[in-house]
């Protein structure tokens, strides 16, 4: 199975971010060795649903979440419609293939006075890195940001005058966040430390490590984890509820769902409405205490 062109079409047609594309890579390029091992398929043979049922058995025989299966699964079925829509076969083996059962996915997110905690009462490191560990903390909550677009926000990104940043999402789609007086302080204070770094490899980058180097994936999620472990007991603590939480606390507030969605980046509204079961959990509080017959 060849999939260059299928990885050129992600990245340059459907403008797929370079994390997505090599996720998608992967998953082909894993069954791709699993019909050559297993039944002597070469790159470029045609494969049946019986060659992807036994890697599906395989994948859950070796421990896999259905979920993670599923999302397998789904890079070997948009391969075959791209393959089928550039006239290369004639039938996608997997168009009526029904996906594994999951669980429903429950995220918690972090409760005002946790995030109180965190950002007003744990002490955080005097100097440079204190500095842009808190900054990062405020920025997921005040903005609901992505950590992938965290990650690549550059310098020409801030508009301080403006107060707002400029966001690079998926698939290439460009949006301006509004910030807060405080998150706007906190950010000038930052820039202050980060010029003193004697050395800045990837000077076009906003967040860096001491090294002058762009900060990581796995370092985001350490500095999220590190101080909400101070102050939470919740099992999940990471960028992703960050997000979760800046969305349900406006919701909960009183935000319009179409306001949040723009803010979130999202390109429907049913992603958005993923963070409405807690805004309706609220809303029965202030149902409850405020109408006449709500304690009977």
């Amino acid at each position: 199975m060849s999939v260059q062109s299928f990885v050129d079409y992600l990245s340059l047609e459907k403008n797929y971010s370079a994390h997505t594309v090599l996720a998608y890579e992967r998953d082909l390029k894993s069954f791709n060795s699993f019909c050559l091992s297993e039944y002597g398929l070469k790159s470029g043979d045609d494969v049946s649903y019986r060659e992807i049922r036994s890697w599906i058995v395989s994948l859950v025989d070796s421990g896999i979440s259905n979920r993670s299966i599923n999302r397998k699964v789904a890079s070997l079925k948009a391969y075959f419609k791209f393959m089928q829509k550039t006239g290369n076969i004639d039938t996608n083996p997997l168009a009526k293939h029904k996906s594994l059962k999951t669980s429903k996915k429950i995220e918690v997110p972090f409760s005002e006075d946790e995030m109180l905690k965190v950002l007003m009462q744990i002490p955080f490191e005097d100097g440079f890195e204190g500095i842009r560990d808190k900054l990062i903390i405020e920025l997921f909550y005040t903005t609901g940001i992505r950590r992938a677009e965290l990650i690549n926000l550059r310098i020409k990104d801030l508009d301080f005058d403006g107060n707002a940043l400029r966001v690079l999402g998926k698939r290439n789609k460009e949006r301006i966040i509004p910030l807060l007086h405080s998150t706007k302080e906190k950010f000038m204070a930052y820039i202050q430390e980060r010029n003193t770094l004697n050395t800045k490899t990837d000077t076009d980058y906003v967040f860096l490590r001491k090294s002058g180097d762009k900060i990581y994936e796995t370092l985001v999620y350490r500095i999220i984890n590190r101080y909400f472990s101070e102050a939470s007991t919740k099992v999940k603590k990471s960028p992703h509820i960050l997000r979760h939480t800046f969305a349900t606390h406006l919701l909960n507030k009183g935000a319009d769902l179409n306001s949040v969605k723009e803010l979130l980046g999202h390109s429907s509204l049913a992603s958005t409405q993923v963070y409405t079961h807690n805004s309706i959990a609220e809303l029965k509080k202030v149902h409850a205490a405020a109408h006449p017959r709500g304690g009977k």
